[in-house]
C-alpha cells in the first residue's frame, strides 16, 4: 500500500481495547491537522477491536492504514508501525488514551518553527468518566524552543513517555523499541534526546491518559528490574553522546529514574522474595554508580528539590527507603 509523504505519522498499536478504542481512533480522525496519516496495529487482538478498526478504516480510507500482526508486544508493535511510516514527524498514542483535536496541529507547528528533533506537550490524567483526575506539567516555566546544550538539566527533569511527544522522523533511522523488555520508553526515548539539539514544547495539555479501574498496573513483579536495565543503558549511550561532559544531568537521570521511579514501582511488589532481590540490585546501581545518599536527598527536578515536593506520605516512604528502611516500608505498605 503506497502513502503519499505526510507530515505526520500517528502510530497506535492495539490489543484488546475494544472498550476505549473508539474514543482514541475518533480523537485523531478528527485532528484539525489534516496532513496526517494514522497508521494502527492490531497486535493480535482476541476482542472486537479488529472490527473497530476496520470501520474507522472504511470511514476515514485517506487518513487510517491498518494492519494485523500476530502478538509481539507494545515495542513490536511500535517498531512495525515505525517501519511503515512515511510522516516527516512521528508520533504514538496508547490505544485507551485520546487526545485534543489540536494536538498535532499545534506540536507540528512548534516543531517546524524552532527545527525540534522533539517537541513535547503536556499530559492529564483522566479517569473512565473524562474527568481530569491529575495534571502532568511537563516542563515548567519553560519556554517554547529549548536549546539542549544550554538547558541539560532538562535530560535528567523530564518524563520519559513516548505518547506525549511528537519525533522528528530521522531519530528513528538506527533506533527502535526493544523488544521483550518493559519499560521500553525509559530506554529508547532518552537516548533520542541525546540525539537531538532542540526540544519544542507546549504548555498545552493535549494527552489524555486514562487510569482504567481494571488496570493491572499495580500488581508489580520482577519486571521492574528492567527499569535499572534501562537507565545502565541509557548511562552508556550517555558517555558516547555530545552531551558526555555534563555528568550532573546523567547522575539526575540515574536518580529519578533509578532511583525514585524504581522505588515507586517497588512499593507495589507483593511477593515478598521479589521485593528483596529486586532492593538488593538496587542497592547494587546505587553503589555501581557511585551515588550516595545525599545526591538522592539532595536531587533538584526543575530546581526544586524533588523530595520536598512530594507529598507526605511519599516523602516517608522515599526516606525511609533511601536509608534502607524497606522492610518497615514493606510492612506498613503490604496487603493484608
Amino acid at each position: 500500500m503506497q502513502h503519499p509523504r505526510t507530515k505526520v505519522s500517528v502510530i497506535v498499536p492495539v490489543y484488546n481495547v475494544e472498550l476505549y478504542l473508539e474514543k482514541c481512533l475518533l480523537s485523531l480522525v478528527n485532528q484539525t491537522l489534516q496532513d496526517i496519516e494514522i497508521i494502527v496495529v492490531n497486535d493480535g487482538s482476541k476482542d472486537h477491536s479488529q472490527q473497530i478498526i476496520e470501520k474507522f478504516q472504511q470511514e476515514h480510507p485517506q487518513k487510517i492504514y491498518a494492519y494485523t500482526k500476530e502478538n509481539g508486544g507494545l515495542s513490536d508493535a511500535r517498531n512495525f508501525g515505525i517501519d511503515r511510516a512515511k510522516g516527516k514527524y512521528i508520533g504514538f498514542v496508547d490505544s485507551d488514551d485520546y487526545v485534543s483535536e489540536t494536538m498535532y496541529d499545534n506540536m507540528l507547528n512548534i516543531a517546524e518553527k524552532n527545527q525540534a528533533e522533539i517537541t513535547i506537550c503536556n499530559i492529564q490524567k483522566v479517569d473512565e468518566r473524562g474527568n481530569v483526575t491529575q495534571k502532568l506539567t511537563q516542563l515548567p516555566g519553560f519556554p517554547e524552543k529549548i536549546i539542549l546544550e544550554n538547558n541539560i538539566s532538562v535530560f535528567s527533569d523530564i518524563s520519559y513517555f513516548a505518547c506525549n511527544k511528537l519525533f522528528r522522523s530521522e531519530l528513528f533511522k538506527k533506533r527502535r523499541f526493544r523488544k521483550g523488555i518493559h519499560f521500553e520508553d525509559i530506554e529508547l526515548i532518552p537516548q533520542l534526546v541525546l540525539d537531538s539539539k532542540v526540544i519544542g514544547f507546549t504548555p498545552a495539555y493535549h494527552y489524555q491518559y486514562l487510569e482504567r479501574s481494571q488496570s493491572i498496573s499495580k500488581m508489580h513483579t520482577l519486571k521492574g528490574l528492567d527499569i535499572l536495565e534501562a537507565v545502565k543503558t541509557v548511562s552508556v549511550k550517555f558517555t558516547e553522546s555530545r552531551y558526555h561532559r555534563y555528568k550532573d544531568a546523567l547522575k539526575g537521570f540515574q536518580i529519578l529514574e533509578g532511583i525514585y521511579t524504581f522505588l515507586a514501582y517497588l512499593a507495589f511488589v507483593n511477593n515478598k522474595a521479589d521485593f528483596y532481590k529486586m532492593s538488593h540490585t538496587l542497592d547494587e546501581f546505587i553503589k555501581d554508580n557511585d551515588i550516595n545518599t545525599k545526591d538522592i536527598l539532595q536531587y533538584k527536578r526543575f530546581g526544586r528539590n524533588y523530595l520536598l515536593s512530594l507529598p507526605l506520605g511519599k516523602k516517608v516512604y522515599y526516606v525511609l527507603s533511601i536509608f534502607r528502611l524497606r522492610h518497615i516500608v514493606r510492612i506498613l505498605t503490604i496487603k493484608k
